[in-house]
């Protein structure tokens, strides 16, 4: 039996009018975004899965990520926090995760779990709201919760200083390669709001055209 997607998901609503505005505020997004056709962002799984596999694959390959999140994956029946509670440690290491992910998997299930996340409140509150809930998680940085907010939640305008692709993209692209620093990238994406996480994405995709996700 075919397990394909029977659609495909949808671009996000704001992302035809982010690429206008973007080409006409930046000289380097309107070189950059025509190169890129119609691909665009796009959301995958619940909120606690995008979380869940975020830590996986913290400090190791890609590859070896989706090889531990395939074994853990198996474990329960359904990926929920509940279920993940239940799983014994003993199985759980077997996957491959460290004692300090198993840690962040628990401590993400119990926030799942009672409640403390509020995912149905998440669309009233803005985006410092929502990593400061998220980060309270342990195992869960400023980094991740960005990424968080524009791959699952699809937040138009988060810029994630922290993020090496972005700098290096912004060097690359604004700067013939020298170091930046995180005020020159401030600077750069002035230009780029409210669409901060489109121009983000188009500058990923200059350093690697497959798109990414989480």
């Amino acid at each position: 039996m075919s397990t394909a997607p029977t659609a495909k998901p949808a671009m996000p609503d704001y992302w035809d009018e982010a690429r206008k505005h973007l080409m006409k505020k930046d000289r380097v997004m309107k070189r950059l975004i025509p190169q890129h056709g119609d691909a665009s962002l796009q959301t995958r799984g619940d909120a606690f899965t995008t979380l869940a596999r975020s830590i996986v694959g913290q400090q190791i390959s890609v590859k070896a990520a989706q090889t531990v999140w395939d074994r853990f994956a198996e474990l329960p029946r359904r990926m929920t926090a509940a279920n993940v509670l239940k799983l014994k440690v003993d199985d759980m290491r077997a996957a491959g995760l460290s004692a300090r992910k198993v840690e962040y998997l628990v401590d993400l299930s119990l926030h799942f779990d009672s409640g403390a996340i509020r995912v149905a409140a998440w669309k009233d509150m803005d985006d410092e709201a929502i990593i400061a809930e998220l980060t309270g998680i342990r195992g869960i940085g400023r980094w991740t919760a960005e990424m968080f907010l524009i791959f699952h939640l699809l937040r138009p305008n988060v810029l994630p200083l922290d993020d090496v692709g972005l700098i290096n993209g912004i060097s690359h692209n604004y700067f013939s390669g020298e170091a930046v620093s995180r005020s020159d990238a401030r600077e750069v994406a002035a230009a780029w709001a409210p669409f901060c996480s489109v121009a983000t994405w188009y500058i990923w995709r200059s350093l690697d055209p497959l798109p990414v996700e989480y």
